[in-house]
């Protein structure tokens, strides 16, 4: 009988699959991207997945994020380490815990790739110092507006504060699932062949197009 993953296996190839499965990933922030990607990840094959947020679910979350109306109050990381486990059976190690200057080399540690979901300016500066001072591939994954970049460390540059409330913007569920797909696909080229491909696409003219390296 097929296994969990057959369906990619055929697509890319049990050598693919095994190392994905092998990557050690760390997903900082697990919103609207991080808990989509986190999902979208772990049904491609991830196993060793590492998620950090201090973050609960709240009611406006539903819309944009994995987690569903019954989940609302509870951590994030808790949710998401019970809907992946229900879905793949693979057991992630949920970090509830702001990252920190402080602790970012702690909460990075032993790190094969670093995923940047955070959607806020101080949370991404961290990630991007942290990477480079520990000499760990990151790559970061935002969204503004009808907007979003697929970025690695070299090229990315952190943007400023969006406002006063970063969870106070319009979102549109579609250009979350469109960026998770482009991130997903820019970190199995990493896995299968080091590249590393920049991506920008915008929702309202479905362009896609490779970035330029900068």
């Amino acid at each position: 009988m097929p296994g969990k993953f057959h369906h990619e296996a055929l697509y890319r190839g049990d050598d693919i699959v095994g190392k994905l499965a092998a990557l050690k990933l760390t997903i900082c922030g697990v919103g609207a991207i991080g808990s989509n990607l986190a999902d979208h990840l772990a049904r491609q094959g991830a196993a060793k997945l590492r998620v950090i947020d201090h973050d609960r679910v709240e009611e406006h979350n539903v819309s944009t994020q994995l987690y569903g109306e019954f989940e609302v109050g509870l951590w994030k990381v808790e949710a998401l380490r019970n809907r992946l486990y229900r879905a793949t059976g693979i057991e992630i190690d949920a970090i509830r815990k702001g990252l920190a200057a402080a602790n970012a080399r702690t909460l990075l540690r032993d790190s094969d790739l670093i995923i940047d979901a955070f959607d806020n300016t101080a949370g991404r500066r961290i990630v991007q110092d942290a990477a480079i001072a520990m000499g760990v591939p990151c790559i970061h994954v935002g969204l503004h507006a009808d907007y979003f970049e697929v970025m690695w460390n070299d090229a990315y540059r952190v943007p400023g504060e969006a406002g006063a409330d970063v969870c106070d913007y319009p979102l549109a569920r579609s250009l979350i699932l469109l960026a998770v797909a482009v991130a997903s696909e820019a970190i199995l080229e990493f896995v299968s062949s080091g590249g590393r491909t920049n991506w920008s696409g915008t929702l309202k003219d479905l362009h896609i197009l490779p970035r330029a390296d900068e």
